[in-house]
């Protein structure tokens, strides 16, 4: 299929490796423009270098903290005009509710509700004025069904979730949508992070730890970087002009939920 995107110019945050790579990858197959970022520049210059050399495409790279004030001043005087943007960031670490204070989760806020919400207000003004733009944000499937040892992410996220909601309805009329998309356990550093966790805690193997939790999902195994990037891609495409607002669960199943 073609997604129709050819030539536009998309900006993928925290696309070094992960989720993030994987949507990178697929909008530059799709013929779109890039600009990456990520904390360091050795995986970002790499992952940058392949994807060049692989679909021909220009790449400009910042390496920055978008969660951070300076970091998303950098990206953005860097990025300038955009027709597709891509929010991205790792999620808070998991922990215990009556762990966390007031710092923990202003953290949490800046990082993955605070600092997409400042890229849309800094970017979607553009896309309104030239008739066409798609934002995706990366959040998670806890947004749907919490997951009780993330709360800080549950909280932040759904948070995002609420804004998109409204703000994407008030854009749609020019051209410009705003969807989410949850994913769920991907083959990622994330999901080592939160495997290594449960072998911690409850003294079992990393392959007894993936294997439980592969139990949990339909689909009997965790997603590709790749199948997710796919998805991303297609809400960037011409064929999604309709999809406004939107929460798209890519989790193999995870959460039961009829809606």
């Amino acid at each position: 299929m073609d997604l129709g995107i050819k030539g536009k110019r998309a900006l993928v945050c925290a696309s070094s490796k992960g989720l993030g790579l994987g949507c990178a990858e697929a909008l530059a197959e799709a013929g779109c423009h890039l600009v990456m970022n990520a904390r360091g520049s050795g995986a970002l210059e790499s992952a940058a270098e392949t994807i060049r050399t692989t679909h021909g495409i220009s790449v400009e790279t910042v390496t920055a903290d978008v969660t951070s004030e300076g970091g998303r001043g950098a990206l953005l005087a860097a990025a300038g005009d955009v027709d597709i943007l891509i929010t991205n960031a790792g999620g808070p670490p998991p922990g215990v509710w009556k762990d966390w204070d007031r710092d923990d989760f202003i953290a949490a806020l800046d990082a993955n509700m605070l600092t997409p919400v400042a890229l849309i207000k800094a970017l979607v003004p553009g896309m309104m004025d030239r008739g066409w733009g798609r934002v995706v944000n990366i959040t998670s499937g806890s947004v749907k069904a919490p997951i009780p040892q993330l709360g800080l992410s549950n909280a932040a996220r759904t948070g995002l979730t609420g804004y998109v909601a409204g703000t994407s309805r008030q854009v749609a009329g020019s051209g410009v949508t705003i969807n989410n998309l949850l994913p769920g356990i991907h083959a990622t550093d994330r999901a080592d992070a939160l495997d290594g966790a449960v072998v911690k805690r409850d003294s079992i193997t990393l392959e007894e730890a993936r294997a439980r939790r592969c139990a949990t999902i339909p689909a009997g195994r965790y997603g590709t970087a790749a199948e997710f990037g796919a998805a991303c891609a297609f809400l960037c495409s011409q064929h999604a002009g309709f999809i406004v607002g939107q929460n798209l669960l890519c989790d193999g199943g995870a959460i039961n939920a009829t809606i």
